[in-house]
């Protein structure tokens, strides 16, 4: 099913049977992208969202020199541009980071699941809600955070955001990301992230090697990244904390 990961582990949120087959009814046409494609340009009028079954995709804004900020970086079952459906353009870029098979969803058919299915409806809410938590853990992380814990806390994030889809067992997977990936997302130099990764792989906390990363501390690497991920909502077991450490938001 191509939802089967849409809002899977949210706190509180689950996807009914008549659900799942009205959003899946609602898809329009299912692409299989290249990597490092972009998807949308800002600006550009939209009418459809994207929801993301297999790959990685990120939304990122480009300065006056053309150099980029990725801003969010999205995993299977990331409905990553429904923001768009209200606003019909959006002021970043989105593109594939690795090879990617997404879901469009056409902005019609959301207005008539809102009609048909206000409980849906608020289920889709939540996910743009969640992407507004990540996004203020990524500005915690990038104005607060040194460069070993920004790295640390990014790790962290995409562990427990891939053990959700079923795609970590929390302390290894698959992470189709360069270095230079990783240094735009924490706001560091390829260089400096080069560091970084040396030194968590020194103290033992971490291994990232060929897209592929290994926590062999993880309570150790969320600690020395400030990590909790209370932001996620996500209700399936943390492999960072036990349930009586976990702060739950209010």
């Amino acid at each position: 099913m191509f939802t089967e990961r849409f809002l899977k582990g949210k706190r509180g949120v689950d996807l009914e049977p008549a659900e799942r087959v009205r959003l899946e009814a609602a898809i329009a046409e299912i692409q299989t992208l290249e990597p490092r494609k972009i998807v949308v340009r800002a600006g550009e009028h939209l009418q459809y969202s994207t929801l993301l079954l297999e790959g990685i995709m990120s939304r990122y804004i480009d300065d006056r020199n053309g150099l980029r900020q990725l801003v969010a970086i999205h995993v299977p079952g990331d409905f990553l541009d429904l923001h768009g459906f209200p606003l019909k353009v959006l002021d970043h870029d989105v593109a594939t980071m690795t090879a990617v098979t997404v879901a469009l969803v056409p902005h019609a058919e959301l207005a008539a699941i809102m009609d048909e299915m206000p409980q849906l409806t608020r289920k889709l809410w939540h996910a743009t809600l969640i992407d507004g938590a990540i996004h203020r853990a990524w500005l915690f992380r990038l104005g607060r955070l040194d460069a070993v814990g920004r790295v640390a806390h990014f790790l962290c994030e995409i562990n427990a955001r891939l053990v959700s889809a079923g795609l970590s067992d929390g302390h290894r997977f698959a992470l189709g990301l360069t270095q230079a990936d990783l240094a735009e997302i924490c706001g560091l130099t390829n260089v400096h992230v080069n560091r970084v990764l040396r030194h968590l792989r020194e103290e033992r906390l971490c291994v990232f090697r060929s897209s592929l990363v290994e926590i062999t501390e993880p309570e150790k690497l969320a600690a020395r990244g400030q990590f909790n991920p209370a932001y996620l909502y996500i209700d399936t077991p943390s492999p960072f904390f036990p349930p009586s450490q976990a702060r739950s938001p209010p």
